[in-house]
């Protein structure tokens, strides 16, 4: 049971309440994150841009998120984005093999290894050691580490957040979350 009450989305007001009507899936995090009620909106919006608008892509991010979850003990993360990772096309070996920290296997590539080497280092040390930031660089541009940097900050604070209130679980919502943060087509 969460160590604070779970906001009910009738009970929120000002910007919580909005998020919260917005949410076609109402998830224990964002009941939790809805006591910073100056902070959600803003929180959303950046979790928003996260999963609709990096030029990292959707598998990069989702490898880094689940690395945050293994290495943070993010069981909450951990469980919503496995399936937004094999619905965005991140094969299960790969899942597997973060499971298992096993960061250099086989199943990476070889961007796909430095990436996961450098967030390593950025959730662990802080600070990166040269060799691995060349080797990230080498295969990233500028935007994309800087974007890379900030997935793991964002998901460092929700693993945070979960872990130390002891945010309930949530059934794994899939998709369904992913997809309501994607842009919408409105020239049709």
């Amino acid at each position: 049971m969460a160590r604070l009450t779970l906001i009910h989305p009738d009970d929120a007001t000002g910007d919580a309440a909005k998020v919260l009507a917005s949410l076609p899936v109402k998830l224990n995090i964002f009941r939790m994150l809805a006591h910073a009620e100056s902070c959600v909106l803003p929180q959303v919006r950046l979790g928003t841009a996260i999963l609709s608008s990096l030029d990292l892509g959707h598998r990069r991010r989702e490898l880094l998120i689940l690395l945050v979850a293994r290495i943070e003990g993010g069981a909450y993360e951990w469980r919503q984005h496995v399936p937004i990772a094999l619905g965005v096309g991140v094969p299960q070996a790969q899942i597997d093999a973060i499971e298992q920290a096993n960061l250099a296997g086989e199943v990476f590539d070889s961007a796909e290894r430095a990436l996961l080497a450098f967030g390593k280092q950025v959730i662990e040390a802080v600070r990166v050691e040269d060799g691995v930031f060349a080797e990230v660089r080498r295969h990233f541009s500028e935007r994309e580490i800087v974007e890379a940097i900030l997935v793991i900050g964002f998901y460092m604070t929700m693993a945070r957040l979960t872990e130390v209130t002891e945010t309930d679980l949530d059934p794994a919502s899939g998709m369904t979350v992913f997809d309501s943060f994607q842009p919408r087509d409105t020239s049709a």
